[in-house]
């Protein structure tokens, strides 16, 4: 089964996961959704990930981070740019997700960075998504 947005379907399986108090979920492996999960683990969204090489893509097993309470750490999570209409930001007008309380993820030509890492190396790109 082809996947039209493979961000999209790595954010819904997260979100579907988190909402299922899963405590972890496997992904299909590619370098950006690599880069992505790796974000959320240095934003401390995600306990953490772990890359299996086990079929020819591999496959990414994220390990879901939850509250004391029982709530899942991820509140949110929003794809900003979609294939029809791709979102782009320069350094100056970088969003900020809940005034500066989330994480914008950033695909720059530098690599993939959140949004503060974006304006301290002054560089712009493709908004891919909004994490809260």
């Amino acid at each position: 089964m082809q996947i039209t947005d493979p961000i999209a379907d790595l954010l819904t399986r997260i979100r579907n996961a988190s909402t299922a108090k899963h405590p972890s979920v496997e992904i299909p492996a590619s370098n950006m959704k690599k880069a992505i999960c790796q974000i959320l683990v240095d934003e401390g969204y995600i306990k953490g990930m772990q890359v299996k090489n086990d079929t020819v893509q591999g496959t990414i097993v994220v390990t879901l981070k939850y509250q004391a309470n029982g709530e899942p750490v991820i509140s949110g999570l929003r794809r900003v740019s979609k294939p029809g209409l791709r979102i782009y930001t320069n350094c100056e007008d970088m969003p900020k997700v809940m005034k500066g309380l989330g994480t914008a993820i950033i695909s720059t030509s530098k690599g993939i960075m959140t949004d503060k890492a974006a304006r301290v190396a002054h560089v712009g790109g493709e908004v891919l998504a909004f994490v809260w």
